[in-house]
């Protein structure tokens, strides 16, 4: 199996990312469920609505300036989740 990227983000609302996988698959990530449920330092940042806007795509994973990369692999499994319980 081949492994799942991320290729698209868009911002869709404060905290919210719709996410394009490899797969052609589309997700919604809702940060601030994430933050929530995680602490530290390089996720502080995050916090910020207008920071958290400010993430990119690099090498199929999600990136932010300060350094934190969140994976595809459990990206798609965050962002699934919340589509299928739709």
């Amino acid at each position: 199996m081949a492994i799942n990227r991320l290729l698209d983000v868009k911002i869709v609302a404060a905290h919210q990312l719709e996410l394009t996988f490899s797969d052609h698959t589309q997700g919604i990530f809702d940060g601030a469920l994430y933050l929530a449920d995680h602490k530290g330092p390089l996720l502080e940042a995050l916090r910020d609505p207008a920071y958290f806007s400010k993430c990119f795509v690099d090498a199929g994973a999600l990136c932010w300036p300060n350094g934190l990369e969140l994976s595809a692999a459990r990206l798609y499994e965050l962002s699934h989740a919340v589509k299928a319980a739709a």
